[in-house]
């Protein structure tokens, strides 16, 4: 178990179209000792009703469309805070995180100052798709030149956001660049980043069901990553520069 807590801590599940595994995802969740907000973005294979038939204790977020996964992380950080949480602990619902690592997430908050807490993932796994490889590289790459941070794993979607330190979430993108914005516009606002090693399983090819187009979400991420580098020039940097300076 992990330590007495410091924070209040909920954990927040985007899902889309992951039915063969989010129920198993939601029991093992809940199984940790802490409040679940699902949130279903416009799932069209039975997910959402799985969630609302099952009997499990969790809160439930539907939005009839999908809108992406920056948007459902929004909608379950409004949840969030309007309960009141300090914390949120975001994982996948397609089996890829383990939720029984959760201990160790609540340990690192409960042990933190407020730090945002960072997954990070063995980016050599057996079976990683070596797409996702090269993103996630380019990514720290580029998460280092804007933010003179360097963290080895920026596209994990395994973390601890610190709700209150959160930028405004009118900022964040809507798809799966949302959560390098969040990382690069936390750094920019001095909130602590820490990582912790966490386990990642991904099934033989085949068997895994991901909705990450190599292609067109990569091209979304190096778009981001290039306007985010003009707004380092004019604010990135001169604020961390300052912040360094008078720390």
């Amino acid at each position: 178990m992990d330590s007495a807590p410091k924070y209040s801590i909920c954990v927040v599940m985007p899902v889309y179209n992951n039915a063969g595994t989010v129920l198993e995802i939601a029991r093992r969740i809940i199984a940790q000792g802490r409040p679940l907000i699902a949130v279903c973005d416009g799932c069209t294979d039975g997910s959402t009703e799985l969630l609302e038939n099952s009997a499990l204790n969790l809160d439930l977020i539907v939005l009839p469309q999908n809108r992406g996964k920056g948007e459902a992380l929004k909608a379950g950080f409004r949840r969030a805070l309007e309960r009141g949480f300090d914390y949120a602990v975001t994982i996948d619902s397609d089996g890829q995180h383990f939720p029984e690592d959760l201990p160790a997430v609540f340990d690192a908050i409960n042990g933190s100052d407020g730090a945002l807490i960072v997954g990070s993932r063995c980016l050599n796994a057996e079976n990683m798709p070596s797409g996702n490889t090269f993103a996630n590289r380019f990514s720290n790459f580029q998460f280092t030149v804007n933010t003179w941070i360097s963290l080895p794993d920026t596209q994990t979607g395994y973390r601890a956001y610190p709700l209150k330190k959160l930028p405004p979430l009118e900022l964040i993108p809507s798809r799966y660049e949302a959560e390098l914005a969040l990382l690069v516009l936390c750094a920019w606002r001095g909130v602590k980043l820490e990582s912790l090693p966490l386990r990642v399983f991904y099934p033989p090819q085949g068997e895994r069901v991901t909705h990450f187009r190599p292609f067109a979400d990569f091209s979304r991420i190096f778009i981001l990553n290039t306007v985010l580098l003009l707004i380092a020039l004019v604010y990135g940097w001169p604020r961390t520069l300052a912040r360094r300076i008078f720390k």
